[in-house]
């Protein structure tokens, strides 16, 4: 091997170990939020948590937004929101949680005229609901919570259906037309678990 070769060697293969002891070290975290009154928003929350550990290489952090502290918002790679459909929107729990993200992020410096570079230059954010009826409000509930995100400078992930199109994320439908949660609902928040993982790693790491 020339000296010219050697020298290439000796500077590049150290950054590459180091590179790859990093991400050895720092899993990429979901924080999956939710607001639940009857069970079925809390259950269709766990089954975006089994999909988030499909993901090698992840961490996936389930709380009732209630639960939710200043920490664990900060330390979130991607934040996952769920809500209830209240009166064709989302839920007064879930607005309040906004609200406390985006108090978060500016105490932080990340928002707001005299934000700083923050130590994250990507965050990634999604939304998933379930509602009583077909047309409850749904996507109204969903749009809600992805404009607020937007706001906070997320990059928003979407879900995918079993058709392969893409959505506003993963929502279910849990009245008395369709009561609780069907395997394929609970398979559609799996993969919305998997694919914003999948994303969130490869934009964050």
């Amino acid at each position: 091997m020339s000296f010219r070769w050697m020298m290439i060697v000796l500077i590049f293969w150290p950054h590459a170990a180091t590179t790859s002891q990093d991400e050895e070290a720092s899993p990429v975290t979901i924080l999956i939020a939710y607001d639940s009154r009857t069970g079925n928003t809390e259950t269709f929350a766990r089954a975006v948590l089994e999909g988030v550990a499909t993901v090698e290489g992840a961490i996936g952090v389930l709380r009732k937004q209630s639960d939710v502290e200043q920490a664990d918002i900060a330390d979130a790679d991607g934040i996952l929101v769920g809500s209830p459909v209240h009166w064709g929107n989302l839920s007064a729990e879930t607005k309040g949680f906004i609200d406390q993200i985006g108090g978060v992020l500016a105490s932080g410096g990340e928002l707001g005229t005299d934000s700083t570079p923050a130590n994250r230059t990507i965050r990634t954010g999604g939304a998933f609901v379930t509602g009583g009826s077909v047309a409850s409000g749904k996507e109204l509930a969903r749009i809600g919570i992805l404009t607020s995100l937007l706001a906070f400078k997320f990059v928003l992930i979407g879900g995918e259906d079993a058709a392969g199109f893409g959505t506003l994320g993963a929502q279910a439908t849990t009245g008395p037309s369709d009561p609780g949660l069907s395997e394929a609902e609970l398979a559609e928040a799996r993969r919305f678990g998997a694919r914003f993982t999948t994303l969130t790693k490869k934009l964050t790491r």
